[in-house]
């Protein structure tokens, strides 16, 4: 009768749900500190009240919220926006944005995953041509298709690349 008590049957549940609350905290404490850093910690200040009001919404907790304002106000922390261009398959352009202490540390994730699936990073400028920002949303001025066996590449690339924790988005060209 091993295995078959409660607890057996939905650690496997709680695991999964705790994994994805720990990427969402994470995600939101680097953001809401780099806004922190950016406002000198002005809680009134209206983009880091739309962030912190952001991630009530998704049932980020005051406390990861309030350690992430705090962060930013320590001295020696400084959190940096970084753009990553890539080729994927298919010829698809990549736009990858990451959020870190450490740039060094995040370029070699980044370059490694890309690596593990076949890629590599391009220079800037590269890929960024077949996309316009729009506020903090890189929308492809131009898309392209691919086929199925491409689709499963890019599927896995951008899922190794949203997983490292350095990631906070990926934008495609794919329609």
């Amino acid at each position: 009768m091993s295995g078959h008590n409660k607890w057996s049957q939905i650690k496997h549940k709680k695991a999964k749900t705790d994994g994805a609350k720990s990427k969402l905290y994470s995600k939101y404490s680097k953001l809401i500190s780099a806004e922190a850093q950016k406002v000198n910690g002005d809680r009134t200040s209206a983009s880091l009240r739309a962030l912190i009001d952001r991630a009530k919404a998704e049932d980020v907790t005051n406390d990861v919220i309030e350690r992430a304002i705090k962060k930013a106000s320590e001295p020696g922390t400084t959190l940096e926006y970084i753009l990553y261009e890539s080729y994927g398959p298919g010829g698809c352009a990549l736009m990858i944005e990451a959020l870190t202490q450490n740039k060094n540390k995040a370029a070699q994730e980044v370059k490694h995953i890309l690596s593990d699936n076949g890629f590599s990073l391009a220079t800037p400028g590269s890929a960024s041509w077949a996309f316009t920002r729009e506020g903090s949303i890189w929308k492809p001025s131009m898309t392209i298709d691919l086929s199925d066996e491409d689709l499963i590449v890019l599927e896995k690339l951008v899922g190794d690349l949203e997983n490292n924790e350095e990631v906070q988005d990926v934008f495609t060209n794919v329609e």
